[in-house]
């Protein structure tokens, strides 16, 4: 366990190292030191939807896909869709540590944003899910979540004759256009629309020296210097590896409870345990609570906590303050996504249950 920590921390380290040989590069004034730096580290949102692997985005499957999204008769009980823990208005997360699911069921973990997650390296907290096809398929079939079956999944949108024509429409080149495997893709589809490009921070990465503040810059600076983007870097500033959470020191038990050991549960890799993916921080001051576990309110304290048990720093109020501010320069611009119309039930569809 110590050599892996070691580890950890020896990559983290020559990270940082390298991120501030750039800062105090005499090449240039610290302004320019300090785009270059950040332009080395994180990438852009692009102003245009990505290409998903083996399921090219058309209009006709991104508005299947809204609609599958946000149709709660999906789930077995009939009250919980995707946008039920996935809101929409609220970041692309729900309002509490931990999800509520099927018959009032605590999820197990904070529901990580929905927005920007087709550019991180895997989804959930533990990358047990490939892409979003996959993760789309996981939470409907989940007890504790939506808790219907692929069979019910089926049945219900072959009851109504509008998402048979949809489905028609979205993969218009197969025998059988409505499978389970194609809705998974049409959600995976519209959630790939969810980008939340031109925030202040991409705005400076594209050359815009005046888009940050210099509260904000000394924030960038900081958290470059301190190790902050050893860990979360990318387009997405995080969602890109896997980290223990504690690598200096461990967490508060409400912060890293003892029974969740993180991607240990997928890889059985005792060096795994209470690894997690690093969360994307792209519009990271819209979703208070913050961690998996969903136990810290303020984003200033999640600040306090990372920069103690992961990097070993004490930061100043000042300069916490700082890197907050660098923080809320990373909330872009969210899609403005009207409520669909869906397809009205017949007597064939499915009713609500709320049998375990």
């Amino acid at each position: 366990m110590r050599k892996i920590v070691l580890s950890e921390l020896s990559r983290a380290c020559r990270l940082s190292v390298v991120a501030s040989a750039i800062l105090v590069s005499p090449a240039a004034g610290a302004n320019e030191d300090l785009m270059r730096a950040a332009k080395r580290i994180f990438k852009p949102i692009p102003s245009v939807v990505p290409a998903v692997k083996d399921n090219p985005i058309t209009h006709e499957k991104v508005t299947l896909g809204k609609s599958l999204f946000f149709d709660s008769r999906l789930s077995a009980s009939g009250v919980i869709s995707c946008n039920t823990c996935h809101n929409l208005g609220t970041g692309g997360v729900d309002a509490g540590p931990r999800s509520i699911g099927h018959r009032w069921q605590l999820g197990s973990r904070r529901a990580p944003t929905v927005y920007n997650a087709v550019f991180n390296v895997a989804q959930f907290w533990d990358g047990r899910a490939a892409d979003l096809k996959a993760q789309a398929a996981g939470p409907v079939q989940a007890s504790t979540e939506m808790n219907a079956t692929a069979d019910r999944v089926l049945s219900t949108l072959n009851s109504m004759t509008d998402y048979v024509v949809m489905f028609s429409k979205a993969f218009p080149n197969e025998a059988v256009p409505l499978t389970f495997a194609n809705f998974a893709k049409a959600i995976e589809a519209f959630e790939a629309t969810l980008i939340t490009p031109d925030a202040p921070f991409d705005q400076y990465l594209e050359g815009d020296e005046y888009a940050l503040n210099d509260q904000q810059k000394a924030g960038l600076k900081l958290f470059i210097e301190k190790g902050c983007s050893s860990c979360h870097n990318g387009i997405n500033v995080g969602g890109q590896d896997y980290f223990r959470f504690g690598i200096i020191k461990r967490p508060a038990e409400s912060q890293l409870p003892k029974e969740d050991k993180g991607r240990f549960a997928v890889t059985k890799d005792l060096g795994d345990e209470y690894v997690f993916r690093s969360a994307p921080l792209r519009n990271v001051a819209l979703r208070p609570p913050y961690f998996h576990s969903g136990q810290v309110w303020s984003l200033k304290q999640a600040v306090g906590v990372m920069s103690e048990v992961q990097l070993g720093a004490e930061l100043s109020d000042e300069e916490t303050d700082e890197i907050v501010a660098f923080l809320n320069s990373l909330t872009g611009q969210l899609p403005k996504i009207e409520y669909p119309i869906l397809p009205t039930r017949t007597i064939a569809t499915p009713k609500p249950s709320l049998d375990k």
